[in-house]
């Protein structure tokens, strides 16, 4: 039989009204594992099991069970036993499904219970198990965080503290700054005040000198002694040319009174009237003042006004005509090294 044929017999199959070889047929077609056609017996099978409850009942005649009755003989009854317990050649409708799903036997069942209350102890102990093991775990992570929480709060007091002595200290240390500086600045005011009354009283010597009718203390060395006190002095050493090869002289700022202290030694004797002229050489060269270098001379100082010695690049002695030059013309006989 085709597919078709198969599930046209469905329906038959559902109420018994297939012949013993079309319904054998259809069941082994079921057996196969066609999809469609279980469907359709159940949906079938659902409809055929209302059906009785659609028809009207007809009572049977008076004298037909008097007639079934009387049929039945001794050979009947005992056939009718055999019939029974011989074995079916084909399954009735609706059984192929025991076929698919075989009925469990009662040992079998007590076996699958007891099997399963077995399972269901062992899950439950291993549940158990778990639960315990985590809340075991759960207990020890709470102490731990605990501890961790405690250490943190420790930590933390000792960092408040160590904060708290930091900002103290550094207090301490904003005051010691302060009392430095204030202590700074007496000790360079003291220092301006002890070096301008040593200028004083080399002025007052000077004076006491010129008095007394000595010029002791014009001499250069004393003029270079009462600068070489004074801090922060510049010093610019210049070197002899060609000219005058054994020649030398140390030039010295001082930044408190802007004078220029140019002391020189072993200069030639100016010739003829001739002078020394000092100059600053910025962008172009200033004259900063003339001196003399008479015979038996062989040092000079001179001391000059210079508010501007910081901007010069050089300073240098040339040789030149009586009275000086706006510029240089003569040669040179000493130059700076820086």
């Amino acid at each position: 039989m085709t597919h078709e044929e198969l599930e046209d017999a469905v329906p038959l199959y559902a109420v018994g009204a297939l012949e013993r070889v079309e319904r054998q047929a259809l069941e082994a077609h079921l057996l196969s594992g066609c999809v469609s056609c279980h469907t359709a017996l159940k949906e079938y099978q659902s409809v055929a099991a209302v059906l009785p409850f659609g028809l009207n009942t007809t009572p049977p005649p008076r004298a037909l069970k008097a007639k079934i009755m009387a049929a039945r003989t001794p050979d009947a009854l005992t056939v009718e036993p055999a019939a029974q317990h011989s074995p079916k050649p084909s399954l009735e409708p609706g059984e192929w499904m025991n076929h698919l799903f075989p009925p469990e036997s009662s040992s079998r069942a007590v076996s699958f219970r007891w099997a399963l209350g077995v399972a269901t102890i062992a899950v439950l102990a291993i549940g158990s198990y778990l639960a315990w093991n985590s809340y075991v775990r759960m207990t020890e992570d709470t102490t731990t965080l605990a501890q961790l929480h405690a250490q943190a709060d420790t930590t933390a007091s000792k960092l408040t503290a160590l904060q708290q002595q930091l900002n103290e200290r550094e207090k301490t240390l904003a005051q010691l700054r302060d009392e430095i500086q204030l202590r700074t600045s007496d000790v360079t005011e003291l220092k301006d005040q002890l070096i301008q009354r040593e200028a004083e009283l080399e002025d007052a010597k000077i004076q006491l000198a010129q008095r007394g009718g000595t010029q002791r203390a014009r001499t250069p060395q004393d003029q270079l002694a009462v600068l070489l006190r004074t801090p922060d002095v510049k010093a610019v050493s210049l070197a002899g040319t060609d000219m005058a090869k054994r020649a030398a002289g140390v030039l010295l700022y001082d930044a408190r009174t802007q004078k220029v202290w140019l002391y020189s030694v072993n200069l030639p004797e100016c010739p003829n009237g001739t002078t020394y002229q000092l100059w600053a050489i910025h962008d172009k060269p200033v004259s900063v003042g003339m001196f003399h270098m008479d015979s038996g001379e062989t040092a000079h100082l001179l001391v000059k006004q210079l508010p501007n010695f910081t901007s010069a690049k050089k300073f240098a002695v040339s040789l030149e005509p009586p009275g000086g030059r706006p510029q240089p013309t003569g040669p040179l006989y000493l130059v700076s090294q820086s």
